[in-house]
């Protein structure tokens, strides 16, 4: 009989184990699927802000970020229902079939036959136009098209073509690998886009070409050498990027390696460096803050026999801030034309009216010039003294630059954004045409007036991007700077750069001390909309970090502090991008994704039939989420031996069950454990309130007779079942960012669900309180008195009865942490407040005090 006691009991305990140990899993399965519910909430509902964004016309955009985004907010609709289906007990199958049928309408629009890439690896200039875009990407098809089609002047020389790019990725496997890699990027941190660009970069240099490939890239340059002039011993190409989505509708200006003066032996080499600069930091961050798939991208490689130019530089068939103005802008150095772009000297300037009459002429002092090296590669070298106050140009290069300008815009039939060389024979070459980025199309610029009463820190810089941007000034020597750049501040850099793209969606405005309007990071500027001023010379030495500033980029001056006179030019009405194709496809798709019509969770259309959008999808599985969550805390709430007891000057019987991450590595094993314990960063900020010093001193308050009488009253006629509920268990589900707390204490209860992390979107707070020992007119006293507390701490509250619910969602984790320790002392402070609920003046009393920190009034 002993033996068999024995033996009853070990298996009585094991499965007490068991079923603690299946318990613990459930809770913990749940908490994943809600965690991973929030994760795409948020993520969904950046999609939403970023179609808004573009749906107000101000920003250019292609089809490929169409369906980037459509397919995004697809992917996390759906997974947002699959996880409240698990979360639910698979509750969720009408949710399913509302998905598919916006799903299937949302595909019905972006149908469209990609057509068949031609078989050739290599196509010459005097084949290529613009419609071969999807073949050799957009510069090498606006080139063909210059010399084709307006009759302009180009280098010699191919185009090596999207079909070998993609031959050698997909051959090579390199494709696969690739995928792999990109996995283990984190968007919301810049360190793994560096690291894993570093890896991607290597591999794709380090396989080799295809014979085939490799034999028609150097066949194709042995028919340009064979028909260049000169010495051909001397012969070098530069080797341009030419991506699919460069130049076109997305402009990803410097985001690839392009490689001047090349020689005959590194061309292949050359070559794969080029079609591995799609997977820069700069060209990832761009794809992702774009929505560029990988998918809808491709590299051809421009080869050109070497210009050797006298001078070089961009210009604009009209002025890039205001279209309505029809003189052509002209920038220029001596020597090779990066310096043209990057920000490195100050090129001179000139004007030009639409009869090829000069207007105006800045010219520049000439320090260096870039030149080509001897056996490949570039150098810089001294301007000799005698030619550094001159020039770069003639009178007649800059008539015929202006020439040109006019018949590349005539025959694209918009301003253009022009490339140019002057070669020793003194001919003018077209490098590169596209259309210019400008968001003020139709807009003429108001240009304001100097407002003396605020200090001016620069008075005349250059703009690039008009606008009027106000923020915290932050400094930016550094990547390291770059990649910590805070979101709505300011940037202030020595240098223009395209590196600077990784911050532009983070920034309010840019300055910089160097650069030009011709620049990359200038045009990137644009195409993000960010006001920008470059030339300020004194930036980086006069507006320190954590300065307020206000940028205003329509007249190049930087005011200390916020000027109210130009805030309402931050978001000027500009719509570029309105009626075009691409953007009446998205106006079609974003109708079944954005639009929200399930406003109101307590109507009886709050249901998966009235789901006319996946934002409706999105709206109806978050609301829904919190109430299955809130469940967890009525499932525990008589589940024992699996959760620690909370020790320590904490006036609860208090459990703690961590689903991961809750508490420190330091944990022992025995079940009592202290706040010292607590990892939780939700949790711990609820402890701070509840433990709060004007607390752990026991204080009589006074006691109202007619309170005490109406608790001692409700106890004797309450039914057993509801007087046990005196001195119930607190139970607080904790993980490192999420908590949910229910506690039963006498004859209320409080239930209150969390997340805080660094993602804004994902954090909330639900709070529900109800009941209490004193009658009906005095427990709603006390809920509206916490209602009002809560509604001053801008919790959106409603109240029925004596249960008060409450919400505070979307702020940032410190914000967070401060409402929970609010909420800890709230709990504290209203034990026993029924008592004190005497008239309808002591809400207003109750909740003022709690206000003005008195809590033993």
């Amino acid at each position: 009989m002993f033996e068999k006691l024995k033996l009853f009991k070990k298996k009585k305990q094991a499965d007490s184990t068991s079923a603690r140990d299946n318990l613990s899993d459930l809770f913990r399965f749940k908490y994943s699927c809600f965690k991973m519910l929030l994760d795409s909430n948020a993520e969904f509902l950046k999609v939403i802000s970023d179609i808004e964004e573009k749906l107000q016309g101000q920003q250019v955009f292609g089809m490929s970020y169409v369906r980037s985004r459509s397919a995004k907010a697809v992917f996390h609709a759906l997974r947002m229902v699959k996880n409240l289906d698990d979360l639910s007990g698979h509750r969720c199958s009408s949710l399913f079939e509302t998905f598919e049928k916006i799903n299937s309408n949302i595909n019905e629009i972006l149908k469209k036959k990609k057509e068949d890439i031609p078989s050739e690896n290599i196509l010459p200039y005097s084949l290529i136009n613009a419609e071969m875009a999807d073949w050799v990407g957009g510069k090498n098809a606006n080139l063909g098209e210059v010399l084709n089609k307006a009759g302009l002047p180009i280098p010699n020389g191919f185009a090596i073509a999207i079909r070998a790019f993609k031959s050698f990725m997909l051959k090579t496997g390199l494709f696969d690998q690739v995928s792999k890699k990109k996995m283990e990027i984190d968007p919301d941190n810049p360190e793994t886009i560096k690291t894993i660009s570093e890896d991607i970069r290597q591999l794709i240099i380090s396989t080799k070409l295809s014979p085939e490939i490799e034999e028609a890239i150097m066949l194709a340059y042995g028919k340009l050498v064979e028909s260049a002039t000169g010495d051909k011993s001397l012969f070098m190409v530069s080797m341009r990027s030419s991506a699919i989505g460069e130049d076109s509708e997305l402009s990803a200006a410097g985001q690839y390696l392009s490689k001047l003066n090349v020689p005959k032996e590194q061309i292949i080499k050359a070559y794969k460096e080029i079609a591995a600069s799609l997977y820069t930091p700069q060209a990832i961050t761009y794809r992702l803050n774009k929505g560029i798939r990988d998918e809808d991208i491709g590299m051809s490689v421009g080869c050109l026999q070497m210009v050797e130019s006298v001078a070089s530089g961009i210009m604009y068939s009209r002025n890039p801030l205001n279209l309505l103005e029809k003189n052509v802008i002209i920038t220029a150095v001596l020597g090779l034309g990066p310096f043209a772009v990057s920000g490195v000297v100050t090129p001179d300037s000139y004007t030009v009216d639409k009869n090829g009459q000069i207007i105006s002429a800045e010219i520049s002092q000439k320090t260096i010039k870039l030149v080509s090296k001897p056996g490949g590669g570039l150098m810089e070298i001294p301007v000799d003294n005698s030619i550094r106050h001159k020039p770069c140009l003639l009178p007649e290069h800059v008539r015929i630059l202006a020439d040109y300008a006019h018949k590349l815009e005539d025959h694209y039939g918009c301003s253009q954004d022009i490339e140019w060389a002057l070669d020793t024979n003194g001919q003018i070459i077209i490098l590169q045409s596209r259309p210019l980025r400008a968001e003020q199309f139709g807009k003429t610029i108001p240009i304001t007036p100097v407002l003396t009463e605020y200090p001016l820190l620069i008075e005349k810089g250059m703009t690039v991007s008009g606008g009027v941007g106000i923020g915290p000034a932050f400094l930016v020597a550094s990547d390291n700077d770059l990649m910590n750049f805070p979101d709505g501040s300011v940037l202030i850099a020595r240098h223009s750069s395209p590196k600077l793209v990784m911050a532009m969606k983070k920034a309010r405005a840019i300055v910089t001390d160097i650069g030009n309007i011709a620049g990359h990071m200038a045009s990137l500027a644009r195409e993000f909309a960010v006001p920008t001023i470059v030339n300020a010379n004194v930036a980086t030495t006069t507006i320190p970090t954590g300065m307020e500033i206000t940028v205003d980029a329509y007249s190049g001056r930087v005011y200390q502090g916020r000027v109210t006179e130009l805030e309402s030019f931050q978001n000027p009405n500009q719509f570029p991008m309105k009626n075009t194709p691409v953007y009446n496809i998205l106006r079609e798709v974003s109708d079944w994704i954005v639009p929200l019509n399930l406003m109101d969770a307590r109507s009886p259309n709050f249901t998966p039939d009235f789901c006319k959008s996946l934002h409706d999808i999105s709206r109806l599985v978050h609301e829904f989420s919190y109430s299955e969550m809130f469940k967890l805390s009525d499932f525990v709430s008589d589940r024992k031996g699996m959760a620690f007891k909370l020790k320590g000057s904490i006036p609860l019987d208090l459990y703690v069950i961590d689903l991961g991450g809750g508490l420190t590595e330091n944990n022992p094993d025995h079940k009592d454990i202290s706040p010292d314990n607590i990892a939780s960063v939700p949790f711990k900020a609820l402890l701070e309130g509840i433990m709060h010093k004007d607390f752990q001193q026991t204080q009589l308050r006074p006691v109202e007779f007619k309170g005490l009488l109406s608790v001692m009253r409700e106890q004797m006629l309450s039914p057993p079942s509801v007087v046990e509920r005196f001195g119930d268990r607190s139970y607080a589900l904790i993980s490192d960012k999420y908590l949910n707390f229910s506690s039963r204490v006498g004859y209320h209860y409080s239930i209150l669900d969390c997340y805080c992390s660094q993602t804004v979107n994902m954090n909330y707070i639900t709070f529900s309180f109800k009941g209490g020992a004193a009658d009906d007119i005095r427990r709603n006293r006390r809920v509206r008195a916490i209602a009002l507390i809560l509604q001053s701490s801008d919790f959106t509250v409603e109240v029925t009865g004596d249960k008060v619910d409450a919400r505070y969602q979307k702020h940032e984790s410190a914000l967070i942490e401060q409402k929970l320790d609010m909420v800890g002392r709230l709990l504290q402070f209203t034990r026993q407040m029924d008592m004190l609920m005497a008239n309808e003046a002591s809400v207003d009393t109750v909740a003022k005090n709690f206000l003005s920190g008195n809590y033993s009034f």
